[in-house]
C-alpha cells in the first residue's frame, strides 16, 4: 500500500499536519483495499492500492480544472482514476491521483483546515473507487463510504475494512 503525498512549493502546511494527513490517508487507502478484499466474491481482490495525492494552491488547481474539465476556476478536489484508463488491467492496484486545493479547502473549512483536507481526500478517494454523486441516491451511498473511510482513518489499532 502506498500513498505518495506531494505538496507544491507555494503551499504552506505545518509539518505535524503533513505527517498526520499522510498517516490518515494511508489508513483510508488500506481500509478501502481491505473492503474490496472482503468483497472478493464479487470481483478479484486488488491487494494493496497506490494513490498519489498532490496539495496545490488555487492557481495550479485552476489550470488543471480548465485543462481537464473545461472550467476556468479552481475547485476543491480533482480525482484522476487509473481504473478508467487503458492500462487499468495491467496495474489493478493503482487507483489514481488526487489533487486538492489547500486555498479552496481553507475557504470552505467549517471545522478547521485539517478536517476539510481529510473530507476532500475521502471524497476524492471514493471517486477513485468508482463512486459518483449524479443523483441523491448515489450521493448518499458515496457520502456514507467517505464517512466510513474517515472514521477508519481516525480510529486507532489495526486497519479494518471500510
Amino acid at each position: 500500500m502506498a500513498v505518495d503525498l506531494a505538496i507544491d512549493d507555494d503551499v504552506t502546511l505545518p509539518v505535524v499536519t503533513r505527517k498526520k494527513l499522510q498517516t490518515e490517508l494511508a489508513r483510508m487507502v488500506r481500509a478501502a483495499a481491505r473492503s474490496e478484499q472482503r468483497d472478493a466474491r464479487q470481483r478479484p481482490a486488488p491487494g494493496d492500492y497506490e494513490v498519489a495525492v498532490r496539495l496545490v494552491g488555487d492557481a495550479a488547481m485552476r489550470v488543471l480544472n480548465r485543462d481537464y474539465r473545461g472550467k476556468n476556476r479552481p475547485t476543491d478536489v480533482l480525482a484522476f482514476a487509473h481504473r478508467e484508463g487503458p492500462t487499468a488491467a495491467l496495474h489493478p492496484g493503482v487507483l489514481g491521483d488526487l489533487v486538492i486545493s489547500v486555498d479552496t479547502a481553507r475557504r470552505q473549512a467549517r471545522r478547521g483546515l485539517y478536517a476539510e483536507l481529510l473530507h476532500l481526500a475521502s471524497h476524492g478517494l471514493c471517486h477513485l473507487l468508482g463512486y459518483d454523486h449524479r443523483d441523491d441516491a448515489e450521493e448518499r451511498v458515496m457520502n456514507a463510504r467517505a464517512a466510513a473511510l474517515r472514521a477508519e482513518a481516525k480510529r486507532r489499532g489495526r486497519v479494518r475494512a471500510a
